[in-house]
């Protein structure tokens, strides 16, 4: 995993609004799924099942926003 700084800018002491920011790109980022997924043990086969099933998803949604095929009438 890569680390890149990650900088929030406050505008006019609206802190909620920074930290909504910051929730949103750290959403982006994965960071919590990540201390979920490492928060407690996952067995192998379960790792397995969880990966094939994100890749599944990541698939059906790749193929959700792909450009329609257009067909030529002759």
């Amino acid at each position: 995993m890569q680390v890149t700084a990650l900088e929030i800018k406050v505008y006019g002491n609206d802190i909620e609004k920074a930290l909504k920011v910051l929730k949103r790109e750290l959403q982006k980022e994965g960071l919590f799924k990540e201390i979920k997924k490492r928060g407690s043990y996952e067995k192998p086969s379960e790792k397995e099942r969880r990966k094939q099933r994100e890749a599944r998803k990541k698939k059906g949604k790749a193929l959700w926003f792909r450009k329609p095929v257009q067909t030529v009438k002759k």
